[in-house]
């Protein structure tokens, strides 16, 4: 026998790195996620035939019933009007994510018609999420300071939520001064066009957060985006200072309502229990939120796929409308002891209070 053979292998190996603790420690489920693109691959592709009815449908919906909400004298019935243009215009405008992740030739004319027809009348063009979103994906980024879409919010304090929410309300007030005021000035001072689309042109929730300056083809796109919302917002100001503000104030009221049906979206997609480390892919699916059937008013509150936004962080490029059949294959071939089981939750009602309880615990 030799000395070595006397020593302890077990002290001589290499220390295992210490993981972060909660979610972004969690391993990749690689079973999963190869199922998950592999089971997937013949409905990747995003069907116009889809798209363009239900984005056309839905906006029609939408200002159909916000005319109107406008044009009755009842107000009983002018709020039922105004609820159904909310609903219909929150779908309308949730394609933007959709632009977000679809390849720039896949639907071809779709980014400018949804421009043209919801994002720049709603004062929300693509502009605004697009080359956003995307970070809110990046491995490196999801869940950490650098996230323009991520916020602590089940480790923050209770009245954060109540402000959360109170933001959405004003949402449709600040879009308004931001592209009738702030646009126009920014094209004459620099230094305030600068702060105006480092701090006031992205649908982000990290206040952290500063945009980069638009560059190359993007940058183009920009331009004609801000000058057509900026018009618009200068019409619709000086159309109601001449014939009355009653149509515009409703429109806000719509547009809030959106806004806040979104908000609390969004405090529902995720679990939003991350403290500021880098995650794995399997550690952001299970900090984010699948509800699908039986809950049957999800379509309404998360539409356009939103309802499968776990999934959606598995698989960021799988269209909406095949969102639905994957999630179901996935469930099928994984089982109900699997990992991707675990992010899948009842309704709204239990994920708000959730993150409620959340925020009362001391810390």
């Amino acid at each position: 026998m030799i000395a070595t053979d006397t020593l302890d292998h077990t002290a001589a190996a290499p220390a295992q790195p210490t993981l972060p603790r909660g979610l972004a420690g969690t391993p990749d489920d690689k079973e999963m996620l190869r199922a998950a693109v592999e089971l997937t691959r013949d409905i990747a592709v995003a069907r116009p035939e889809i798209y363009w009815p239900d984005m056309l449908a839905s906006a029609a919906l939408g200002y159909g019933a916000l005319a109107g909400a406008i044009l009755s004298a009842n107000p009983f019935i002018a709020t039922l009007w105004g609820v159904v243009a909310a609903l219909a215009l929150y779908r309308a405008l949730l394609f933007i994510h959709e632009l977000t992740h679809i390849h720039k030739n896949a639907l071809p004319g779709f980014r400018f018609g949804w421009n043209l027809l919801v994002g720049i009348p709603m004062l929300t063009p693509s502009l605004m999420y697009e080359g956003v979103h995307t970070l809110h994906h990046a491995r490196t980024r999801y869940g950490t300071a650098d996230d323009p879409e991520y916020l602590p919010l089940a480790l923050m304090k209770p009245w954060s939520l109540p402000l959360f929410i109170l933001v959405a309300i004003l949402l449709p007030v600040g879009l308004l001064i931001r592209s009738a005021v702030l646009v126009p000035l920014g094209a004459v001072i620099p230094p305030l066009g600068r702060l105006v689309w480092e701090r006031a042109s992205a649908l982000s929730i990290n206040p952290d957060f500063r945009r980069r300056p638009p560059e190359g083809e993007f940058a183009r796109m920009v331009f004609w985006q801000e000058l057509g919302a900026s018009a618009w917002a200068l019409f619709l100001v000086w159309w109601s200072a001449t014939h009355g503000w009653r149509p515009l104030l409703i429109g806000i009221a719509v547009i809030s309502l959106t806004a806040v049906l979104n908000q609390i979206r969004t405090l529902v997609a995720h679990l939003w229990e991350n403290e500021g480390d880098a995650m794995t892919v399997t550690g952001q699916y299970l900090d984010s939120v699948n509800v699908p059937p039986p809950a049957v008013l999800a379509p309404l509150w998360a539409p356009v796929g939103l309802r499968y936004h776990a999934l959606h962080h598995l698989l960021p490029s799988m269209p909406y409308h095949s969102l639905g059949e994957a999630h179901s294959r996935l469930k099928k071939h994984l089982g109900l002891e699997s990992t991707y089981e675990k992010a899948n939750y009842r309704g709204l009602l239990p994920l708000v209070g959730r993150l409620a309880r959340s925020t009362m615990m001391p810390r």
